[in-house]
């Protein structure tokens, strides 16, 4: 039966997301304007508000930037924003834009050097406990001058990279390419089930460590995610003042992180504690071994222009030579000159990771544009102001905590960080006040959103992934492996934020 027109266009809107979600977001597209018309603006602008965090929190139906966008469009249609207060917006955000485009897509090239680290680590370490805390503290490093989605992604590569090897392996493929020796296709037969299963697990805890690891090393400086920098802007701190205002509160966190992640591994609980095991390993050395013999000259060579480039990138950011996404442009230059990158479909691979959020960003902008022209938060905020000292920078990390565990964490702080620079403008808090509010606002965004994959981009990354699927590291798998992490980090944010601000 031939498909008619109208059909074609039904089933093209949004894709392959599933049917109930395309027929809700068109309920929420024709909901709207009734809205406006039965109960005013303030009324449909909450609606769509709440419609836009729901887009969010369904970002594995269907990427957020389609239905989300549409609901941005709708809301400057019906006049509650315009045009030029998304762009002052977006204006104001250029910062955090530019982060995304330059910073993210530098890291590109710099990730054969970090599949060397994780590789030698992973194969270097016996210790399923030692080797954990080193991935978890590895990306929080990591994390804390590269974009915390881009140390999660090499992770993946790396662990992407050993299943198949492994995978070949246990289906009697695996030879080597150069002697054709088939020797390894007769121990195929002696590899158990239960080597599958606890090496799914073994990858199952190392990914879960590196990427709440991203997110212990993430919320230390200005460029670990995207907020941060958005935060430092408004707050007019440069790389090692965020470092410093945000050190009483970060530390203890990465402390009491690390200590869950010694915990998890040595009771196994929650799904840790799997070890890597011995064949296994074998194997897995073994081809590491022939892909290093097999590096050339040249190779190697990119490698010490990308540990060079890594230093600069280091220094560039601790003495605050640029705004970050210009230093991120000078990353691309040197990195690509050297290794010798010069054909423009090269360039443009590395790109294809950062442009899709950075559009979604910039409809993060045209939400907040509807929120401050309806004037939304300031009743909130107003009420969360009238607390004083500990009271009020609690209720600020509860409040941003609790949304970015649902919703994405740019998104909160976009919103808050603003109420609060508009407060202080004001004269309504101390510019005192408002760098322990900013303090907690950060640490808000960046440490209870590991509950949900819907909170931390790396998370949903990781979730999405083609390896994923492979190790069984389903959504309610997430949540549950993330569980001890979420609860002791949580706290311990809340206490040291109300006690050590």
């Amino acid at each position: 039966m031939q498909t008619t027109l109208p059909t074609a266009l039904l089933r093209n809107f949004l894709g392959h997301s599933p049917g109930w979600y395309k027929l809700l977001v068109v309920a929420c597209l024709v909901l709207n304007p009734l809205c406006l018309m039965a109960l005013g603006p303030v009324v449909t602008s909450w609606l769509i508000v709440a419609q836009f965090i729901g887009t969010l929190a369904m970002a594995l139906k269907c990427y957020p930037l389609q239905p989300g966008g549409l609901l941005a469009i709708e809301a400057i249609v019906l006049g509650l924003t315009d045009v030029q207060s998304v762009y002052n917006e977006v204006t104001a955000g250029l910062p955090v834009i530019l982060l995304m485009i330059f910073m993210v897509t530098a890291i590109y090239f710099l990730r054969d050097l970090l599949l060397a680290v994780f590789t030698r680590l992973l194969l270097g370490v016996k210790r399923h406990w030692v080797l954990s805390l080193l991935f978890c503290l590895a990306s929080a490093v990591l994390s804390a001058f590269l974009d915390a989605l881009t140390v999660v992604a090499v992770v993946l590569t790396v662990g992407s990279g050993f299943y198949s090897v492994y995978h070949k392996v246990a289906s009697g493929k695996f030879h080597d390419e150069e002697t054709h020796d088939h020797s390894a296709d007769h121990e195929v037969h002696e590899l158990h089930h239960q080597d599958l299963q606890t090496f799914r697990g073994f990858l199952r805890g190392l990914l879960m460590h590196a990427a709440v690891g991203s997110a212990l090393g993430g919320v230390m400086t200005q460029v670990g995610e995207p907020q941060n920098l958005l935060i430092a802007k408004q707050a007019g701190w440069t790389f090692a003042e965020f470092f410093i205002n945000v050190a009483p509160v970060s530390i203890p966190v990465l402390i009491a992180g690390l200590l869950t992640c010694l915990l998890v591994e040595w009771g196994r609980w929650f799904g840790y504690g799997q070890e890597l095991p011995e064949h296994v390993r074998q194997v897995l050395k073994e081809h590491a071994d022939r892909e290093a013999a097999r590096r050339t000259v040249r190779e190697r060579a990119s490698l010490y222009v990308q540990a060079v480039v890594a230093l600069v990138l280091v220094v560039a950011l601790g003495l605050h030579w640029a705004e970050v996404g210009l230093i991120g442009l000078l990353i691309i230059v040197l990195a690509t000159s050297f290794i010798g990158i010069t054909e423009e479909r090269r360039l443009g691979q590395a790109f294809e990771t950062s442009l899709p959020f950075t559009s979604l960003l910039v409809v993060f902008f045209a939400i907040v544009a509807v929120i401050h022209d309806q004037h939304l938060f300031e009743p909130v905020v107003q009420w969360a102001l009238s607390m004083e000292g500990r009271a009020q920078t609690a209720m600020f990390y509860a409040a941003t905590g609790l949304l970015s565990a649902v919703s994405d964490n740019v998104f909160v702080a976009t919103i808050y960080i603003s109420e609060i620079k508009a407060a202080l403008l004001e004269g309504a808090v101390t510019r005192q006040q408002f760098e322990q509010l900013a303090v907690a606002i950060n640490v808000g965004t960046n440490i209870p959103s590991v509950a949900t994959p819907n909170g931390q981009a790396a998370f949903l990354f990781m979730l999405t992934s083609a390896l994923a699927p492979l190790i069984r590291l389903s959504y309610g798998r997430m949540i549950w492996m993330a569980l001890p992490y979420t609860v002791v980090l949580t706290m311990t944010g809340l206490l040291a934020t109300i006690y050590l601000l």
